[in-house]
C-alpha cells in the first residue's frame, strides 16, 4: 500500500512537473517566435524515413500576412475566435451530435447490406485548442492528450494575446506535404507572398486546411472552388483580433 502511495505521488509530482515546462515554453512564445512544432517534426521525421523529405517554411509576423488571409480562417475554422476563451462548447456538442447520426446511419446501411461511405469526423475544434495540439502534443487521441489539450488550450488564451495566437497558428498550420506556414503555402500554391494574398486565394486556402494533404493532390476539386466562394461571402463579418 505504502508502494502504491509513493507511486501515486511520485507520478502526480512528474505531472505537475510537466504541465510547469510546458506552460512555461508557451509563456515564452509571447515575445520569442517558436521555430517548429511537435507536428512539424513528426511530419518531417515521417517524410526523411520515406526517403522524399520536402520542408517548406518562412515566419512571417502578424502585419505580413493578408487580413484576407485571417479573415478566411476565421470564417472557415472558427469564427467566434476573438469572442471565446479558447473552446467553442457548443461547437462540440454539434459535431459530437452529427458523428453519432453519422455512426448510426452507416450502421444501419451495413444492417442492410448497403455500400457504407467512410464516415467524416468532425471535431468543432478552435483555433487555439488547433494550435495546443499541434504545438506541443503528439497525434494519439486518447483522453488524456485530449484532456492535456485543453490545459494547454487555456494556458494560450491566458498568456498570449489572440492576435498572438493566430499569428502563431498562421506561421505553423499545415498546407500540404511539408508545406507549413502562410508564406509557404502563398508561394507554392500561388507563387507569390503571404502578404499579396487575394480574398478568393485566401479563401481557397482556408477551405483546404482540414485535409491540406488531400486537397494538394486535387487542386482542380469542385468543393474546393464551391466552398471557397462560399467562405468569401463570409469573410466580411470575420473579426480580427
Amino acid at each position: 500500500m505504502r508502494f502504491i502511495k509513493r507511486w501515486l505521488g511520485w507520478s502526480v509530482l512528474a505531472l505537475a512537473m510537466l504541465q510547469a515546462v510546458l506552460i512555461g515554453r508557451i509563456a515564452m512564445m509571447a515575445v520569442v517566435d517558436p521555430q517548429s512544432t511537435t507536428f512539424e517534426r513528426s511530419q518531417a521525421w515521417q517524410l526523411a524515413t520515406e526517403d522524399r523529405l520536402r520542408w517548406r517554411q518562412q515566419w512571417r509576423d502578424y502585419g505580413q500576412i493578408s487580413d484576407h488571409l485571417k479573415r478566411a480562417v476565421i470564417a472557415s475554422e472558427d469564427d467566434a475566435f476573438v469572442n471565446h476563451e479558447g473552446v467553442a462548447w457548443d461547437a462540440i456538442e454539434q459535431a459530437w451530435e452529427r458523428n453519432a447520426k453519422a455512426q448510426a446511419e452507416a450502421e444501419r446501411r451495413a444492417e442492410q447490406n448497403k455500400p457504407v461511405r467512410p464516415i467524416k469526423i468532425r471535431g468543432g475544434s478552435t483555433i487555439t485548442q488547433q494550435l495546443a495540439k499541434n504545438l506541443l502534443l503528439s497525434g494519439e487521441r486518447t483522453m488524456l492528450r485530449k484532456g492535456q489539450e485543453l490545459v494547454l488550450t487555456f494556458a494560450l488564451e491566458q498568456l498570449l494575446t489572440k492576435q498572438r495566437i493566430l499569428e502563431i497558428y498562421l506561421n505553423h498550420v499545415e498546407w500540404g506535404e511539408g508545406v507549413f506556414g502562410a508564406e509557404a503555402a502563398a508561394r507554392h500554391y500561388f507563387n507569390k507572398s503571404a502578404a499579396s494574398l487575394t480574398a478568393w486565394e485566401s479563401a481557397r486556402l482556408a477551405v483546404m486546411l482540414p485535409r491540406p494533404r488531400y486537397f494538394e493532390k486535387k487542386p482542380q476539386s469542385g468543393y474546393l472552388k464551391h466552398r471557397a466562394n462560399v467562405i468569401v461571402s463570409r469573410m466580411r463579418s470575420a473579426e480580427l483580433p
